[in-house]
């Protein structure tokens, strides 16, 4: 009975838990391969020496990590804001006229398909458990799983992005300087299918769709950048 219970609550354990952490992580890994190859890529472009390249690959490394830290922080942060604005808001509006929320909140049952008999009972019976909640979740799209985590969020990004940023700066220390444009971009487009599949199977999605995708554009980034490092061609000693 009890390997039961634990198999119901595995199979009932939902993708969309896994929302905040999951976004924040995959997209610093990702930024942290492509930015950091493509940096790589056009220093390399440019530079017939290791030492430039490595410098630029760890400069990128540590103000990536930092910045992606920092914006996660204030983006998921400001979210936050918006959200206990609106709670609060909602908060006030229970306290002052109860009866309009009530009717509101059994509109909202009534349009995803209740009758208005049905949708009044289930709205009292909510109110009366906890009348902000019900709001906050059926009216607003707020809950506990995606309740906005800033500082989660921050140390996933900017740990994350170290994470995808380390593998293109050893390959800058390894990799021979006259092929480091392709070693930098073969080595890129493992990581990226790796990244990309591990991210489509926590998310329950195509795994071959997201590799092709991440892979894409991660190329036109690359392949970009190179070409600038090729056309200004500004040699570094």
């Amino acid at each position: 009975m009890e390997q039961l219970t634990k198999l119901k609550m595995q199979l009932e354990e939902h993708y969309t838990n896994r929302t905040g952490w999951l976004r924040a992580a995959v997209l610093g890994a990702n930024d942290g391969i492509i930015s950091t190859t493509s940096l790589v890529i056009g220093i390399a472009a440019a530079s017939d020496t290791r030492s430039p390249i490595v410098l630029a690959a760890l400069a990128g490394l540590v103000a990536g990590s930092l910045s992606m830290a920092a914006g996660e922080y204030v983006s998921v942060s400001s979210q936050a804001d918006i959200e206990k604005a609106d709670l609060q808001r909602e908060k006030m509006e229970l306290e002052t006229m109860p009866e309009v929320e009530l009717k509101e909140l059994a509109k909202i049952y009534v349009s995803q398909g209740l009758d208005e008999d049905l949708a009044m009972q289930v709205a009292l019976k909510l109110t009366e458990k906890d009348a902000l909640e019900a709001h906050a979740r059926d009216e607003l799209g707020i809950n506990e799983h995606t309740q906005p985590k800033p500082l989660q969020a921050a140390f996933a990004s900017g740990a994350s992005f170290v994470s995808g940023g380390i593998l293109p700066f050893l390959v800058a220390f390894f990799a021979p300087i006259k092929s480091m444009v392709f070693y930098q971009y073969g080595f890129a487009i493992v990581f990226l299918a790796l990244s990309g599949a591990l991210a489509a199977k926590a998310g329950g999605s195509n795994m071959l769709k997201g590799v092709i995708r991440i892979c894409f554009w991660g190329t036109v980034a690359m392949v970009i950048t190179a070409l600038a490092g090729y056309i200004f061609d500004a040699k570094t000693s």
